[in-house]
């Protein structure tokens, strides 16, 4: 599903149909997340991956929420279908232009999850009324890339692929370590599937016996 910017008018009338979410409520994650991380309604959330956003977006699209991604095209729909993201109550508004601040708000005001891929540089003003928009909605703000005031900052890194041989074979499953850093708190850390070979987002346990070659990324 796709919107743009006429539509917004239409999306901001479904606000008055819409009940508030209270913020400071826990929603729910992915549960490859579990003792990790627990999304907060309300909250902005900043991610250096698409497939991060798409793991984070997950939880709280699987449990029936609405989510929208603005300002990228990088949604793999088969992975973030795969990951539990319901397409059906996905709107995508790939390049929104100078009016993505107000595409945000929007989305904001009637979706449980945004997913944004944040300008170079944002404003305080701008960061400012987006919090503000969070808390009374009780949404979801999912930055790729720098967000001022995140909850929590997640990172991968240490990527592994598995199922390359030598200069044969086809890339089955990838192992990544996922770092997630909220304000000064030591930084907590998990090793996941990023998918495992049925293409699901789990921890890392013991390496599939079918799958024993892995590359290690160099991005």
């Amino acid at each position: 599903m796709s919107a743009s910017a006429p539509t917004l008018d239409e999306l901001r009338e479904r606000v008055s149909q819409m009940q508030g979410r209270p913020a400071a409520q826990p929603v729910a994650t992915h549960p490859a997340f579990a003792g990790l991380l627990q999304l907060q309604a309300g909250s902005a959330y900043s991610v250096d991956s698409m497939s991060l956003a798409t793991a984070l977006m997950a939880g709280p699209s699987a449990d029936g929420a609405w989510c929208g991604v603005v300002g990228t095209a990088e949604l793999g729909l088969e992975a973030a279908a795969a990951a539990g993201v319901e397409l059906r109550r996905t709107i995508l508004v790939p390049d929104p232009g100078e009016a993505w601040l107000e595409v945000t708000a929007a989305l904001i005001d009637v979706l449980g999850v945004v997913v944004l891929r944040a300008p170079a540089h944002v404003a305080a003003k701008d960061v400012g009324r987006i919090a503000a928009r969070l808390r009374q909605r009780g949404g979801i703000l999912i930055a790729y890339g720098d967000w001022p005031r995140s909850e929590a900052r997640l990172t991968m890194s240490d990527v592994e692929w598995v199922g390359v041989g030598r200069g044969h074979g086809h890339l089955q499953a990838r192992q990544a370590t996922i770092e997630v850093q909220r304000g000064t708190a030591p930084a907590r850390r998990r090793r996941l599937w990023f998918p495992d070979a049925a293409q699901a987002i789990r921890r890392v346990e013991a390496a599939p016996a079918e799958l024993p070659t892995r590359l290690r990324s160099v991005s």
